[in-house]
């Protein structure tokens, strides 16, 4: 069987739908090639003016490419329709008799294609993947039936997958339903009284693991570099302390973390970092910070300036119900359970985005009959 060399234009038509149905579901696209909901403000926004995503319709974004050492790139799955921003570009297979839209997906979950992306990106600040110079990558492809077997591969560890993350949305509705109760039982109480504010610097630049505190409401890897040898400044996480950052401007959420990890960490030193009491368990308070109410109230309460914040003082004064420790500790049992299927989850998508390369090599070698 021969291998198929193409471009990448001759296989994809840009398709440029826009909003005029309603729809106020507004995504973006990660550096994880996933969909996203959007964590910006679209309060006021005119909707009619963004682009609609329909199911096996994909998603590009050339910006910071290079930066990122990654091509921006989603193929949605989903049969109803959402939105992006009029500054992706929504595109289509049209050459389906050459390839099929999820081994196409499948050829960018590799990290060598991502540096073949900022290898293309020019030389800007932004370090773009300009359209033009995407649809001039060439790319080889086997027999369509060949693609399927492979496409059959991807698809069953996906819906494992899928499968298993079914089951976050089930332990998430418990911790949500355990809430609720426990408002209608026990008298709010102020944070005050159960909160300690630590602010303990990393002066002997001893530890190095740094960390950012995401919108996902979980530590992470910092986007930005970071001279690992100069963190003196830097704020100390210990292990079951919790880490958030005061304006609330830009993403409209109170971003915290909590360190659930056995190592301790750094943050930057805007953030706040505090303990909790031996009456609070710190995984249950994290249960009312996961909520999006708990988003509405701190952005209520944020100062009003060029950047919102929301700071200790206000934290402080936040009311919580607070049970006996023992009954804090069992709800927090369930949240840990979430948080750990969660990893997994994660976890379970990195594998099945580190073996597509795998499938890919596979599809080549068979279809050249070296295999």
């Amino acid at each position: 069987m021969a291998l198929t060399k193409i471009k990448l234009g001759k296989l994809i038509s840009v398709v440029d739908e826009r909003n005029t149905y309603g729809i106020k579901d507004f995504y973006g696209i990660n550096i994880n090639k996933e969909f996203m909901p959007t964590v910006a403000d679209t309060e006021g926004l005119n909707e009619s003016n963004y682009k609609v995503v329909r199911k096996n319709r994909f998603v590009f974004s050339g910006m910071q490419t290079g930066r990122d050492e990654c091509i921006r790139i989603s193929m949605y799955l989903e049969e109803k329709p959402i939105i992006v921003s009029p500054a992706y570009i929504t595109f289509e297979i049209k050459a389906t008799d050459v390839v099929l839209p999820t081994y196409f997906f499948m050829l960018f979950l590799s990290k060598e294609r991502d540096r073949l992306g900022w290898f293309y990106s020019d030389s800007s600040i932004r370090s773009n993947l300009d359209w033009d110079r995407f649809c001039d990558i060439e790319i080889e492809l086997p027999d369509l039936p060949t693609q399927q077997k492979y496409v059959d591969i991807y698809n069953a560890m996906v819906a494992n997958q899928q499968s298993y993350e079914r089951g976050l949305d089930d332990l998430k509705l418990v911790c949500d339903g355990f809430i609720e109760d426990i408002r209608k039982k026990y008298e709010l109480q102020k944070l005050r009284e159960f909160i300690i504010k630590t602010g303990e610097k990393n002066t002997n630049n001893k530890i190095k693991k740094v960390k950012n505190v995401s919108v996902y409401k979980i530590f992470n890897e910092p986007t930005a570099k970071v001279n690992r040898n100069e963190l003196r400044e830097y704020k100390i996480v210990r292990p079951n302390e919790i880490s958030f950052v005061q304006t609330t401007h830009n993403e409209k959420v109170f971003a915290f973390a909590i360190n659930n990890t056995d190592d301790s960490v750094v943050v930057t030193p805007v953030n706040e970092v505090f303990r909790t009491t031996d009456s609070l368990c710190p995984y249950y308070l994290s249960l009312f910070f996961m909520r999006k109410e708990f988003d509405r109230y701190a952005r209520f309460h944020s100062w009003g300036s060029a950047r919102e914040t929301f700071v200790w003082e206000d934290l402080c004064e936040v009311k919580i119900p607070i049970p006996p420790i023992e009954i804090q500790k069992s709800i927090a049992n369930v949240f840990i359970a979430y948080q750990k299927r969660k990893a997994i989850n994660e976890k379970l998508k990195a594998q099945i985005k580190n073996i597509c390369p795998i499938l890919i090599r596979g599809s080549l070698e068979e279809a050249r009959g070296t295999k």
